[in-house]
């Protein structure tokens, strides 16, 4: 269950800086792939869950359901040095979805899935190599309380399947 006022944001558009969000990390070098399955009942403006890759407080990147305007939006958000943020309409039940981060070299996969069948590309990106810690978050910076469900946990070598493989 989350705290009270807890994100992670750097400066980008609304000046602050945050880094008070939950995370459960394990450190992770080299190439891996990270999977999870959330299930939580986001309803408040920033409610969110999902998975995160950090270096240090100025360089992460995290990814999931974050409650937006009203509705349930896919997003990520890579930081290296300030924030950017890029979001999205779910197509599913944000109450039970998937998250894959797939690292290669210095290059990032983010899959997501609404069945954890099917996984469309949510972000390809770079990022800095070297150790991180890899794991699930969750925020809700306008109040306490998302009960969040992280399982069907796994750290494995990673998915070498082609980029417009969907499985």
């Amino acid at each position: 269950m989350t705290d009270a006022q807890t994100d992670f944001w750097r400066e980008t558009w609304y000046g602050f800086e945050r880094f008070s969000g939950h995370i459960y990390a394990t450190e992770a070098a080299g190439d891996f792939t990270f999977q999870v399955r959330v299930r939580a009942d986001f309803s408040t403006l920033y409610d969110q869950a999902g998975i995160m890759l950090m270096q240090d407080a100025r360089r992460w990147i995290k990814a999931g359901i974050e409650y937006n305007d009203g509705a349930p939006a896919i997003g990520s958000v890579l930081t290296q040095g300030t924030s950017d943020w890029a979001t999205g309409i779910f197509p599913g039940d944000p109450g039970e979805f998937w998250l894959r981060l797939t690292r290669r070299g210095e290059a990032l996969r983010l899959q997501y899935s609404t069945d954890g069948q099917l996984w469309p590309l949510l972000r390809l990106c770079p990022f800095p190599g070297g150790a991180a810690k890899v794991g699930i978050m969750c925020c809700t910076p306008q109040r306490s309380g998302l009960r969040v469900t992280f399982d069907q946990i796994s750290l494995l070598p990673p998915n070498d399947k082609d980029l417009h493989d969907l499985s």
